[in-house]
């Protein structure tokens, strides 16, 4: 197991993982809205962030994707979540960065319990302009 930078041959991969995770941690919105964003996600985030990936016994786990300091997003393989994986990626995060924040929405219980588990305070809540759901704006910063 391993903590590696994003490939091209990685892209697909982490799509389907980021759909799968996001209609599962987000079913409270349409599952159209997230099939509408993959090619935003291919074309605009993935190659405008900072993208690693989780390897495991030679098949991507996970990824994690930094914009700056701006935690973009930490998304866990559904096969294999529980397993300490989230944990290691944002670890990681946290070893290249002294600050990061991040947005949450905050029907995504899972989410904020392990941001909060992993010292992000709630700076801020917000309404999501395109969904119209309440979310939060979390930081953590380097002791």
């Amino acid at each position: 197991m391993f903590v590696r930078d994003l490939n091209e041959q990685d892209i697909q991969r982490v799509i389907d993982i980021w759909l799968d995770g996001s209609k599962e941690a987000h079913d409270f919105i349409e599952f159209d809205y997230w099939e509408s964003k993959q090619n935003e996600m291919r074309e605009i985030y993935l190659p405008n962030s900072e993208t690693f990936v989780l390897e495991v016994d030679g098949i991507v786990a996970g990824f994690i994707s930094l914009v700056g300091n701006y935690l973009a997003a930490l998304f866990i393989d559904g096969k294999v979540q529980k397993r300490g994986y989230g944990k290691i990626l944002l670890d990681f995060a946290k070893e290249r960065r002294i600050h990061m924040e991040l947005k949450v929405f905050s029907k995504n219980i899972g989410a904020m319990k392990f941001y909060l588990k992993n010292e992000f305070i709630v700076q801020q809540e917000m309404q999501d302009e395109e969904t119209q759901e309440h979310e939060y704006v979390m930081a953590w910063s380097k002791r």
